[in-house]
């Protein structure tokens, strides 16, 4: 049998959407682990034979067909036979859209009708052994959320199956970097909201987000939120942070800054007071759970306890919005107290009839942190203080800044 080479997955669904894609995946048929290493090929793959290109550095998998041997996603065996065909190997792949190969000459090869589905806007499963493997519950949602600005959306039948894969419990085997790993690349997509709504439909988002589902149903007042529903005004709230800003830590601190109210107990509904502090456990929980990096976990932190500081700025005294920009480390940190500004805007605007409402608190608050910063404290050098005596007059000098843009009096 003769080696032949395909390229493969998503560089060939991305052209035929007519979008630019960056890396390629290529199958090789027909050759052996020794064959390709005699080629200068180098090894890197730990489960089944995937080869860097000696001058692209591109990758290159032998054709492989595939066998659940144990639960979870690394539960399987794989045969890399010279006798497995290209058709076998875009058989055990997730989505049709993604089980397309083109040959050297650009001829399609699609055995499964995924240039169909592309037309039709499907996001469908390739075969029943799409059950096998619970990550591809994760990456249907991925997919749905990249691509429901081209209109996708996912075929009933497979949504069934993502349900019964959540059903039988193996959603719960998926190691937390790889539940991070696709829950980022959700996070950089044009419409995140999509991800948890399609986790949510199959069930898949109450065992794998629980501090997220459980806001669902809980009520806030409508004076002040007209969706009322705090499920909602939190995905709504990622949308706004994904018109405001490309970083993936800010979409994030937006997705959790209201997760205490998923805490309030019954009683208290519609209020919430004390959700901010009530937030900072669950949102600990979720990020030590998800081994979410420090940067991320920390503006997500400073956006729980802070938000409600944010929305009253104008009614804080001096005093108290130095504390809170000391509390936030904004003078050591200002770029991600710009990060925090942005989330707390997407906060305001995520509510129904607020979207594109002018808000002051922004500008108020970069004009406050702006006077603190810039004071001359070359007087507190001259005087050679040092340690808390100058740390507390320079607390003072920016207090007072603080005060004169805002027309008031510091005691």
């Amino acid at each position: 049998m003769s080696i032949k080479i395909y390229t493969v997955g998503g560089f060939v669904r991305d052209r035929l959407l007519g979008i630019t894609s960056k890396d390629k995946d290529w199958v090789v048929v027909g050759a052996t682990p020794e064959q390709m290493l005699a080629q200068g090929y180098k090894p890197v793959g730990k489960d089944f034979p995937v080869f860097l290109h000696p001058k692209t550095k591109e990758e290159y998998a032998l054709a492989r067909t595939e066998r659940k041997t144990a639960a979870g996603y690394t539960g399987f065996s794989f045969n890399t036979s010279t006798d497995v065909t290209l058709e076998e190997d875009l058989m055990r792949r997730d989505l049709t859209i993604n089980a397309i190969a083109q040959d050297d000459k650009g001829n399609i090869i699609d055995p499964y009708h995924g240039q169909q589905d592309i037309k039709n806007r499907i996001l469908r499963h390739v075969s029943p052994a799409f059950v096998e493997d619970p990550l591809r519950v994760l990456r249907v949602a991925r997919f749905a959320a990249r691509f429901a600005s081209l209109g996708f959306t996912v075929a009933d039948k497979t949504l069934a199956l993502m349900q019964k894969i959540t059903d039988s419990g193996e959603i719960a085997t998926l190691v937390a970097e790889r539940v991070w790993q696709e829950l980022h690349a959700a996070l950089l997509t044009d419409n995140p909201d999509v991800f948890f709504n399609v986790l949510r439909e199959c069930g898949a988002l109450k065992i794998l987000f629980p501090e997220i589902d459980r806001l669902f149903g809980v009520p806030q007042v409508k004076e002040y939120h007209p969706e009322i529903d705090t499920g909602i005004h939190t995905l709504m709230v990622l949308q706004q942070a994904v018109k405001l800003s490309s970083d993936a830590e800010v979409r994030f601190a937006a997705l959790v800054h209201d997760l205490g109210k998923g805490l309030t107990p019954k009683d208290e509904w519609p209020k919430h007071i004390g959700h901010e502090h009530r937030g900072i456990k669950p949102v600990k929980a979720l990020c030590e759970r998800l081994k979410v990096p420090r940067t991320c976990r920390e503006l997500a932190l400073i956006v729980t306890e802070y938000h409600l500081n944010y929305h009253r700025i104008e009614e804080l005294k001096p005093t108290t919005v130095m504390k809170y920009l000391q509390r936030m480390d904004a003078f050591r940190r200002p770029e991600r107290f710009e990060k925090f500004l942005l989330a707390c805007e997407a906060d305001s605007r995520g509510r129904t009839g607020w979207e594109d409402k002018n808000f002051k608190q922004p500008q108020l608050c970069r004009n406050y942190f702006k006077a603190a910063n810039e004071v001359d404290y070359s007087e507190l050098k001259e005087r050679n203080l040092q340690g808390k005596e100058f740390a507390d007059a320079l607390t003072r000098l920016r207090t007072k800044a603080i005060a004169q843009i805002k027309q008031v009096r510091v005691c």
